[in-house]
Order: C-alpha cells, then structure tokens, then sequence
C-alpha cells in the first residue's frame, strides 16, 4: 500500500531530520509548520519505526525513495504508489493514490484548475465524494467533440460533482481552424477573463499527454498522426492541457498551438501546487519535459516510473560535475 498523503509530514520531518541533519527548527521552517509539531512528527516516527530503515516496510522504502526524487527534482511533494503484481491494471493503484492526494491537498475556498485526459477522468471517476465549501472548480483549456470520451468538461464537472464544488466550463473548441479565429475568440471578453482566472487557482491537476500516434490529441482528431510525427520532429515532447511542449517545457513554436484555446504556461507556473499524475510509464521523456518546466509541483508515479527518474536524475548530476 502506498504511503497515504496524512502521514506524509512525519516521513518527511524524519527524513529532513535523520537523513539530512537538520535541525528541528529548520525542518518546522522548509514544512511550514511549528516546532512542536515537528518534535511531535519525529516522536511519532520513532514510535511507528518509520526512522528504523533496517527494519522498515516497503511504504517506507517507497517513501524514502519518494524524498530522494524531491531532492533531485526540486518538486515540494512526491507520491510512490508501489508495484502491485496482483493487479491486472497496475495503473490503477496510481489513480487511487492520486483522488486521494488529490482532496488532501483540496482546502475550503479554494479554485481548482482541472485538464483532461483518461488519467484525469479515472481519478475523478474513483475519487470520494467530499463536501467542501465555497471550491470552484474551473476547467483549463477549450473542449473536444461530443463523440470523444475523457473530454474536459467530464472532467471538471464529474470533479466539481465529486466535491459539491461549483463547475466553471469552457464554452469553446479545444482547437480552431484557423490562427486568426482563436485569436478573435481568446479576445472575446467571456473567454478572456476565465483565462486571465486561471492564474488564481490554487492547485491544478492534470496529466502529461505523449506525442505518437495513440496521443489523445490524435485520437481526437485535433491533429492527424502525421502531422503529430512532423511536430515530434520538429522538437515536440509532450502535451499538457491540450498544448504541445518542447523537452524544455516550454511552448513550442507551432500552427497548431497558436490555433488552440488553453491556459497558458506562465498562468499555470503560477498556481501554487501542480499536481501532475503520470500512470504509464511510456510517458517517462514527456514527464520529464513538464518537469523541466516548472509544471509540476507535486506529483503520483508508480515504483518503476520513480526509479527511472532518480537514475536519470543521478546521470544528469554526473555529467554536470
């Protein structure tokens, strides 16, 4: 079982503390908490045995794992939903662990910008219902054909339904026909100031989108496998609430994204937690191009994902020094 977001804070106090030899102080002041909360957690972990990683389970060797990739990737929170060779669908366990991270990070007042994509949707589908007050939930980019499943208005309002939130849709297509055309609609005054709103949203989630054939983009018609494979060549490495990014994480200089009604990089870069979920490991070089972005500040992998990105991350250092 994967460590549940409740007991993050003493894993990550024990961690700060024991393995990096801060003091309690230091660790109240990066985990924005008191100091007697602190002196609280460690007790805790030294009760549970969370602090004895000879004799610890595999939730604290995930965990552990889960604090290194903090530290290699900068990221304020990671979640490791370990291997489970009983599932069929091992993607599954990352869903759960992700609706239920999800509502942790939630708080009362809060506006919540949501994407697309089959990892959102089955997130929503699973997650628990929540009454929460005065939430709003807004979606991020324009909205897909009536025949395609996992579009974005499913997703935040099934999201919105989920946590007796309000729902904010885009009553816009995803992607115009023209440059010109998504240029007027983005300047008519309704489209305009709900994408000048997603700014001011305190927690996004979303997924990464691959650039090949089976990408959503392509299976929704927006844009045909050959021209996703021209893009590709062109320095394409992934797709984040509809837009086409670079291994930069920056937006690619395309028709195609100039055509598309979405929030843009900079207005997400804002928001305080990104909470990206990432469940198949076929999008590990579009993960780390959101990553090198600054498009995640939180994130939900599986075991064999994590480990990929801490040997990565372990290259990149010994090539920089």
């Amino acid at each position: 079982m994967a460590i549940r977001p409740a007991e993050q804070l003493i894993h990550k106090a024990a961690w700060l503390y024991y393995a990096h030899g801060l003091r309690q102080d230091e660790v109240a002041n990066q985990l924005n908490i008191s100091r007697a909360s602190v002196a609280m957690y460690l007790r805790k972990a030294r009760e549970t045995g969370i602090v004895n990683i000879s004799t610890s389970t595999q939730l604290f060797t995930d965990d552990v794992m889960a604090r290194r990739l903090e530290d290699a990737l900068k990221l304020d929170a990671v979640w490791i939903a370990p291997e489970n060779a009983y599932l069929a669908d091992p993607s599954t366990d990352i869903a759960v662990l992700a609706a239920s991270v999800f509502l942790e990070l939630v708080g009362k007042g809060d506006r919540i910008g949501v994407a697309w994509g089959r990892t959102v949707y089955t997130i929503a589908d699973i997650m628990s219902y929540a009454d929460l007050q005065d939430v709003t939930v807004v979606q991020l980019c324009g909205n897909l054909g009536a025949p395609y499943s996992y579009r974005p208005d499913q997703c935040t309002m099934e999201i919105a339904r989920r946590l007796n939130a309000k729902g904010l849709n885009f009553y816009a297509p995803l992607v115009l026909s023209t440059e010109e055309l998504a240029q007027g609609l983005r300047a008519e005054p309704v489209i305009r100031d709900q994408l000048a709103g997603i700014s001011d949203c305190d927690l996004a989630l979303y997924s990464i989108g691959a650039v090949d054939a089976d990408s959503h983009l392509v299976k929704c018609g927006a844009l045909t496998a050959a021209e996703m494979a021209a893009l590709r060549r062109e320095g394409a490495a992934g797709v984040i609430a509809g837009q086409i990014i670079d291994a930069g994480g920056e937006l690619l200089d395309c028709s195609y994204n100039r055509r598309v009604i979405s929030a843009g990089l900079a207005s997400l870069r804002v928001i305080g937690k990104r909470l990206m979920v990432v469940q198949e490991d076929s999008k590990f070089e579009p993960l780390l191009a959101a990553i090198a972005g600054g498009l995640c500040t939180h994130l939900v992998v599986g075991a064999h994902m994590a480990q990929r990105l801490l040997d990565h991350a372990g290259m990149s250092a010994e090539k920089a020094s």
